[in-house]
């Protein structure tokens, strides 16, 4: 079974949020690939899917971003499920420019609440993360307190760039899906606009 998991914080408050743009693309998922609905499941809301050859679980915790971790203790309990392969998680990234985006096998948390609680349910780094871009591009407008940044709603047209990049996002994902991580890193990552983005160790992606 492969496990995709779009973090954000559940309520209408915090829908058209920035920390919320991996809801954004699990929804975008969910219609292309025409699940049969959305179901609690735990601390989650859970939707099935058959994709090819592949049974896939759609989630969005439903903990608040800091304890989305424990989304995942149904999966871990299945025999033969190994995070490492068969699970992909959609994140906002305050480290790369709005417009774009990184695909890692594995990697550091680099301070988002959401990978950290991951990160510690799983006891390991090693899983596919999409990194999606919320930086404002333009260096003239400062971020200020990042926790109210990432909870405040985005502008129109950063939220139209994020909405016009979600075919992208679910081309992503079916690569994941059908090929693994490498491939999809070669094929996604070299497609991402180059705007001086850095990675989540601060280093030049």
């Amino acid at each position: 079974m492969k496990v995709i998991v779009g973090l954000g914080n559940p309520g209408r408050a915090y829908e058209r949020t920035r920390h919320n743009v991996g809801w954004w693309a699990v929804d975008h998922l969910a219609d292309g690939w025409r699940v049969d609905g959305w179901r609690r499941d735990g601390v989650s809301v859970v939707a099935a899917a058959r994709v090819g050859a592949h049974d896939v679980r759609l989630v969005k915790p439903q903990t608040y971003m800091n304890l989305s971790g424990a989304a995942l203790r149904p999966f871990r309990r299945r025999e033969g499920w190994s995070a490492a392969t068969d699970l992909l998680v959609i994140v906002d990234d305050i480290a790369l420019p709005l417009g774009t985006w990184r695909l890692r096998a594995s990697g550091s948390a680099g301070g988002h609440n959401g990978l950290k609680s991951i990160e510690g349910e799983l006891g390991s780094r090693d899983y596919a993360r999409l990194r999606i871009g919320i930086r404002p591009v333009d260096d003239q407008r400062t971020v200020g307190d990042l926790a109210d940044f990432v909870l405040r709603p985005f502008g129109h047209e950063e939220r139209d760039t994020i909405t016009a990049l979600l075919p992208r996002f679910g081309d992503i994902a079916d690569t994941w899906l059908h090929e693994g991580i490498l491939p999809a890193m070669n094929r996604h990552n070299a497609n991402s606009p180059k705007k001086g983005e850095q990675d989540m160790n601060g280093e030049t992606a």
